[in-house]
């Protein structure tokens, strides 16, 4: 079997106590805590990428191209549509947002089936040859893949595969599958059984879409780490198309119908035909879907593991003002847009009053980390501008989604200082991060986050701010009920359900 690759075409831990106390840190001095050498421009977790997946609709690419755009929020590195028609695969992707990569472009990529993906690395260089979807020729034909996820084992699976004479192109986990897929054994069964083969040797997280000319394959790893869906776009005269996404917010700027999630484990194969069939070729495990998706990856509209993302993070800001309330405040502030869902239950909880006192900038394009620190500092300003008449001589409860390294948390707090507040307390809808994540998240190594390196209290000093407070974890699981053994919460409470394969790259061989 002969794999080659096309080259691209556009180069554009414990539970905590059910009521946690806030740190207070008005009796101790400030710059405690020395802070991190390594700043950021975010204080939150970054998603890797989404997916997309369009079957039997005469303008393909353009429905990808449209539900990639509601996925910006997973990924502004890079992004890519592999479309197919009779006989071939076409493609077209770049670096950049989706809005940039595409222009003028979609008439490149014809056909009534598309896949989509967009990027941010966390596994794999910032380079144009790393942005999937990625195409490949086996002696029956082409595949694309998209892949959102990471693969804990795919640095073992390379290196073997690698002593036994492939030759990759790229730095990107993914494509190891393809690798796999074209060393199958089951070197005569059709290109699903392949898939199937190959990733029930990979260990970690996938939802991935493959197209060849005649088929579209869906599937989704045994713990469902990350989310993909189903959905149904009507036409007029024939039968609806099919549309799968990381998110159901993909499926509704379309115009399309959520039928179901794709399960954990489960196989989806369509062909030209529209017969839509499934299977589980993968062990049976417990689910264990990421709890980060409700906390701040997945867009607030999107219904994502069978529940709102809205309603869980207007509920997490619920049991924050219940189990650290601050009666004596006289405002609650979202960091926007991200805490504006918490900040808005734990006003509707504490009755204190919402004020959206820190107004966002929506026209500012990406930036990058300037090298003196009072370029750093008015970085923030560049996106977050504090509104003064709502602020000064108030006390004031600031409420963000979660808190990564701090060090945005810090910034803020010396702008509200700044614009008059008497009093600036934190409170996060999340429990403390203490550790990264193995499964498509790009994490800081876990000796930066702010909450492995310090205690509540030196972490509220750190941030320079009155009092910090965190969601306690248990008060999450009450949330999630029957199911919260079925999410993972390993950044929180360390205990991961599947661990990276550690490869000693000088014999090879796993350690």
């Amino acid at each position: 079997m002969f794999l080659t690759f096309a080259p691209p075409t556009a180069f554009r831990t414990s539970l905590f106590a059910r009521f946690r106390p806030a740190a207070d840190c008005r009796r101790s001095p400030r710059h405690a805590v020395r802070a991190s050498a390594c700043e950021s421009p975010t204080d939150h977790f970054r998603e890797e990428c989404g997916v997309v997946g369009v079957w039997r609709h005469p303008e393909a690419s353009a429905v990808a191209y449209y539900a990639l755009h509601a996925l910006q929020h997973r990924g502004q590195e890079g992004a890519g549509i592999v479309s197919a028609t009779d006989d071939t695969l076409h493609e077209h992707k770049g670096l950049g947002l989706v809005s940039e990569v595409f222009e003028n472009a979609l008439h490149l990529i014809p056909g009534d089936a598309a896949i989509a993906h967009n990027r941010y690395s966390t596994a794999g260089e910032k380079n144009v040859r790393n942005v999937q979807p990625f195409r490949a020729s086996f002696r029956e034909g082409q595949v694309a893949i998209a892949h959102n996820g990471n693969l804990t084992n795919a640095q073992k699976l390379r290196m073997e595969l690698e002593l036994r004479g492939s030759i990759f192109a790229t730095s990107s986990d993914t494509e190891v599958v393809l690798h796999l897929m074209a060393t199958s054994v089951s070197s005569s069964a059709g290109i699903e059984r392949k898939a199937a083969d190959a990733l029930n040797r990979v260990e970690g997280a996938f939802s991935i879409i493959l197209l060849t000319t005649n088929r579209l394959i869906a599937v989704r790893d045994p713990y469902g780490f990350r989310p993909l869906v189903m959905g149904e776009l009507a036409l007029e005269g024939r039968p609806p198309a099919l549309v799968f996404a990381s998110e159901s917010c993909a499926l509704d700027i379309v115009s399309a119908r959520m039928t179901r999630e794709i399960e954990p484990g489960e196989m989806v194969v369509v062909d030209r035909d529209g017969h839509v069939s499934n299977w589980f070729p993968f062990p049976s495990v417990r689910r264990r879907a990421c709890v980060f998706e409700h906390i701040y990856f997945s867009k607030p509209s999107s219904i994502v593991f069978g529940r709102s993302v809205y309603m869980s993070r207007f509920r997490f800001g619920q049991l924050l003002a219940t189990s650290c309330p601050l009666p004596e405040a006289d405002a609650v502030v979202p960091v926007p847009e991200s805490g504006v869902p918490a900040a808005l239950g734990y006003a509707s909880a504490s009755g204190i009053q919402f004020q959206q006192a820190i107004i966002r900038s929506h026209y500012v394009g990406r930036t990058f980390i300037q090298p003196t620190q009072t370029a750093r500092d008015i970085g923030v300003k560049l996106k977050l501008a504090p509104v003064e008449a709502l602020i000064r001589g108030k006390s004031v409860v600031v409420v963000d989604d979660s808190i990564v390294r701090g060090t945005t948390s810090r910034k803020i707090v010396r702008m509200l200082r700044e614009a008059g507040a008497r009093q600036v307390h934190i409170r996060i809808a999340c429990p403390p991060i203490t550790g990264g994540c193995f499964y498509g998240v790009d994490t800081p190594d876990k000796e930066k986050l702010l909450s492995y390196r310090m205690s509540d209290e030196e972490a509220c000093r750190f941030i320079e701010a009155d009092s910090l407070a965190f969601l306690p974890l248990n008060a999450m699981h009450e949330f999630l009920g029957d199911e919260a053994p079925t999410f993972c919460d390993a950044c929180f409470s360390g205990e991961y359900p599947v661990l990276p394969a550690v490869v000693d790259e000088k014999i090879g061989g796993l350690v």
